[in-house]
């Protein structure tokens, strides 16, 4: 990219990185790492008071760390249970001016649960907030950066053995949530401020439930309602009355 922009610059005659071949890649299914709900609350249970919102917004509501670095309360629509993304903190120098506004389509508004509002205004209550803008995280009298929220994530996941899992991957259990509970692209794409769907799916479509997946599931179902048992039951209910 830097190449081709010399290119148009008229820095350089011709981009030498065409043609070449970038290294090869882990396949996203092997590659991504997410925790489970019980690693997810382990982690929850052993974080810093100050910082437990911070894990909860990237965990229940998929933010990217500089987006949770960037809320200021007022970003919070108490009565709608709603979460409006509009700016984030980006690098690592712990300065004001390193608060930008999301990159087009990163702007969005997130529904959130219930109890994730109650979380925030139990942070708001108990840890309050900073400066005039009401800034629900900081790192002193600075905002918390990469290398802050980094470093309280590492402390974290020493203390129940996830080293593994990066903040991020918080991200992906989210978008695994989503998914599971039968969202659809658009949806998930919107949740996580993904500026298109071909990026929702080209990240997570090893998740989406295949076509496989949904004939088994509804015969499953079909099953249950002829048989009249519940879900675990229908083969060994199916054996039995198939031998009579």
């Amino acid at each position: 990219m830097a190449f081709a922009a010399a290119v148009r610059d008229r820095l350089v005659v011709a981009n030498p990185a065409t043609g070449v071949s970038l290294p090869k890649q882990r396949r996203r299914e092997v590659a991504m790492t997410i925790p489970t709900t019980e690693q997810v609350k382990a982690a929850l249970d052993v974080a810093p008071r100050e910082f437990r919102l911070f894990v909860a917004l990237c965990a229940f509501a998929g933010l990217r760390l500089g987006e949770a670095a960037g809320l200021q309360v007022g970003d919070v629509d108490f009565l709608r249970r709603r979460l409006c993304v509009r700016r984030q903190v980006q690098g690592q120098v712990r300065t004001k001016a390193q608060v930008l506004a999301p990159k087009a389509g990163s702007e969005r508004d997130v529904a959130i649960p219930e109890s994730l509002a109650e979380f925030v205004a139990q942070h708001v209550s108990t840890v309050g907030v900073h400066g005039e803008e009401g800034w629900l995280f900081s790192s002193g009298s600075h905002l918390v950066n990469r290398n802050h929220a980094s470093h309280q994530w590492r402390t974290i996941r020493e203390k129940v053995g996830l080293e593994e899992f990066t903040l991020h991957d918080l991200r992906h259990f989210c978008a695994s949530a989503l998914i599971a509970a039968g969202c659809d692209v658009v949806t998930v794409q919107r949740a996580l401020g993904h500026s298109s769907a071909t990026i929702t799916l080209n990240t997570y479509s090893h998740l989406w439930p295949t076509a496989e997946d949904r004939t088994r599931t509804a015969a499953t179902d079909l099953m249950r309602q002829v048989l009249d048992v519940p879900p675990d039951d229908c083969a060994a209910d199916w054996r039995l009355t198939t031998t009579r």
